[in-house]
C-alpha cells in the first residue's frame, strides 16, 4: 500500500508540447555528436534545449571566469584549507588558533566555485545523454512534483525571481570571492569617509608589508613550519593579497624626491625611498568605490555582500526550524486528536495572543543577542501558522482509504505518519516556507536597525542602514543601497512563493 503523492499523474500536453515531440526526434537523427557537446549547455544547446542549455553555459562560464579572476584567492583558499586539515591532524590546539572564520569563509567559497562548475557540466552531461538515448518522448506519467516543476517553469516571473534568490545565495557563498574590499576595513577614514558611489582615492603604496596579526612560531619543529604557513596563507587571504602599507589620499604630486600626498585637511610628504617602487603606476594606485564608503571609510558594495550571509542565512534557517517544529506539532495534533490536539492548539493560541517583535525583544532583554539566539527566537515565534496549516490537511487525510488500509495492516502511527500522512501534507508548508522567508529577513532587519539584531562590526543589512540613518540627506547611499537589497530579495521569495502556490495549486495548471 502506498500513498496517492506517489501515484502517477497522467499530464495534458499543450499545442507546443505536442509539436516539441514531433521535431526533436528528426532533429536527433541530422545532428551528429560533437566533442563540444560536452562542454556544459552546448550539447543541450545543440538539441533544441536552449533554457536548460543556457542556464548550464552561464553557470559554468560565470565561475570559471571568477576563478580565473580571482585565482590569487581561489587557490589560496584551497591552500589554507589543505594547510588547515594538516594542522588538525597534527595540532588541535595549534589550529584551533590559528583557524578563524575569515579563513573559513575563503574555503567556503573555493569549494562552491569548483561545486558550480562540476554541478553545471554533470547536469549538462546527463541531460545530453538521456536526451540521446530516450529522445523527448514525453513520459506517460509524471509524479506531483514532476508536474508541478513543470507548472512552475511556465510562469516566467517566478522563475526569473528563482534565479534572482538563487544568484542573491551565491554571491553570499562567494562572498570573499566577489567583495573587493575586506567589509570591516575602515582604512583612513579621514580620507576615505563618505565617498560617493563611483567615488575614488589614491593609494599609495610603501615599502613596509602590513604586519600580521598572528605571530609565527619560532622552533623549527615540523609542525612549527606547517602553523607558520597557514598563518602566512591566512594572512595573504585576509589582505586580498595586497600586502603593502598605505597611505590614502585625494591626489598627489611628486616633488624632487618627495611624493606630496593631498588629505582631507593636510598634505603629507614621504621621501621615494619609502614607497615600494619609485615609477608612479606602480606606487600609486587609484581604488574605486561602487557604492561609496560609510563614515568610517568601509566599502558599501563589500559590507552589502557581506551582509547578505547574515540576512539569507537568517531567513533559511529559520524557515527550516520553524517548519520542522510546526509540521511536527501539527501532525501529531491533527492525526492524534483529543487531548493533544487540545493541548497544541491552546499553546497556538495563546502563543499568536503575543505580538511576534514583543515576544522577541523580552527573549532578547532576557539573555542577550548574538545570530544563535536571533535564529533561535525567530524560530520559536514563527511555527504557529505553519502548525494550523498541516493540521488541517491532517485531519482530512487521515479519514482517507489509504490511511485506514495502513491501520488495518497493523502500521506503526509513526510510520503512517511519516511515510503516508505528512508527505502529503507538503504542499500548504513548502507555499508558507517560500512566502515565509521575506518576512524572517524583513523581521531580522528591524532587529539590527534597532541595535538588537547581529552587532557591529558584523555587516548585516539591517545594521548598515541603521549606521547612515543620520546621514539621509546628506550621504544617502549608505542606507539606500541596502535598502533596496532587501526589497529586491523580498520581492524575489514572495513572487517565487505565489509561483509555487499556483504550480501545486490543480486549479491553475493549463
Amino acid at each position: 500500500m502506498r500513498a496517492p503523492y506517489k501515484g502517477e499523474i497522467t499530464p495534458a500536453l499543450s499545442e507546443t508540447e505536442r509539436t516539441s515531440v514531433a521535431t526533436l526526434e528528426p532533429a536527433l537523427n541530422t545532428i551528429q555528436p560533437s566533442p563540444l557537446d560536452w562542454i556544459a549547455g552546448v550539447g543541450l544547446f545543440r538539441l533544441g534545449k536552449r533554457v536548460q542549455g543556457a542556464v548550464a553555459f552561464f553557470v559554468a562560464a560565470a565561475a570559471l571566469v571568477l576563478m580565473v579572476a580571482k585565482w590569487t584567492l581561489f587557490i589560496g583558499g584551497l591552500n589554507s584549507l589543505g594547510l588547515a586539515l594538516l594542522l588538525m591532524l597534527v595540532s588541535w590546539s595549534d589550529f584551533t588558533a590559528i583557524v578563524t572564520t575569515d579563513a573559513v569563509e575563503f574555503w567556503i567559497a573555493s569549494i562552491y566555485v569548483m561545486a558550480l562548475v562540476v554541478s553545471a557540466c554533470v547536469f549538462s552531461v546527463k541531460s545530453y545523454r538521456r536526451l540521446r538515448r530516450d529522445g523527448e518522448a514525453v513520459k506517460s506519467s509524471m509524479t506531483l512534483w514532476q508536474l508541478a516543476w513543470r507548472e512552475f517553469t511556465k510562469r516566467t516571473v517566478a522563475v526569473v525571481a528563482l534565479c534572482l534568490s538563487a544568484i542573491l545565495y551565491s554571491a553570499a557563498l562567494l562572498a570573499p570571492l566577489l567583495a573587493p574590499y575586506e567589509p570591516n576595513d575602515q582604512q583612513d577614514f579621514t580620507v576615505t569617509a563618505f565617498q560617493p558611489p563611483l567615488g575614488s582615492v589614491v593609494a599609495i603604496n610603501l615599502n613596509a608589508d602590513v604586519a600580521q596579526p598572528i605571530p609565527l612560531r619560532e622552533d623549527a619543529s615540523w609542525t612549527a613550519r606547517l602553523a607558520n604557513a597557514l598563518i602566512e596563507q591566512n594572512h595573504i587571504l585576509k589582505l586580498r593579497g595586497d600586502m603593502k602599507q598605505k597611505i590614502y589620499a585625494l591626489d598627489w604630486q611628486l616633488f624632487g624626491d618627495t611624493v606630496l600626498a593631498k588629505q582631507a585637511y593636510r598634505v603629507k610628504q614621504i621621501p621615494i625611498a619609502d614607497l615600494v617602487s619609485t615609477a608612479p603606476e606602480a606606487f600609486a594606485a587609484r581604488k574605486t568605490y561602487v557604492m561609496g564608503t560609510d563614515q568610517y571609510g568601509r566599502d558599501i558594495f563589500s559590507r552589502i555582500i557581506y551582509g547578505s550571509r547574515i540576512s539569507l542565512s537568517i531567513g533559511f534557517l529559520v524557515v527550516m526550524i520553524a517548519i520542522t517544529i510546526g509540521a511536527i506539532l501539527g501532525v501529531t495534533a491533527g492525526y492524534f486528536g483529543g487531548v493533544v490536539d487540545s493541548v497544541i492548539m491552546r499553546t497556538v493560541d495563546v502563543l499568536n495572543a503575543f505580538p511576534r517583535i514583543f515576544l522577541i525583544l523580552i527573549v532578547i532583554a532576557l539573555f542577550g543577542n548574538s545570530i544563535f539566539l536571533i535564529v533561535i527566537t525567530i524560530s520559536l515565534t514563527g511555527w504557529m501558522n505553519v502548525s494550523r496549516l498541516v493540521r488541517g490537511q491532517v485531519l482530512s487525510l487521515k479519514e482517507q482509504e489509504f490511511v485506514q488500509a495502513a491501520k488495518a495492516l497493523g502500521f506503526s502511527n509513526a510510520r503512517i505518519i511519516f511515510r503516508h500522512v505528512l508527505p502529503n501534507a507538503l504542499t500548504p508548508v513548502i507555499i508558507a516556507a517560500t512566502l515565509s522567508i521575506g518576512g524572517i529577513i524583513l523581521t531580522e532587519a528591524a532587529l539590527s536597525f534597532l541595535g538588537l539584531g547581529v552587532q557591529p562590526p558584523t555587516p548585516s543589512w539591517g545594521n548598515i542602514i541603521s549606521e547612515g540613518r543620520d546621514n539621509l540627506l546628506s550621504h544617502w547611499w549608505i542606507s539606500t543601497f541596502p535598502g533596496l537589497a532587501i526589497v529586491v530579495t523580498v520581492v524575489c521569495f514572495n513572487l517565487v512563493g505565489d509561483g509555487v502556490r499556483d504550480a501545486l495549486d490543480p486549479r491553475q495548471r493549463t
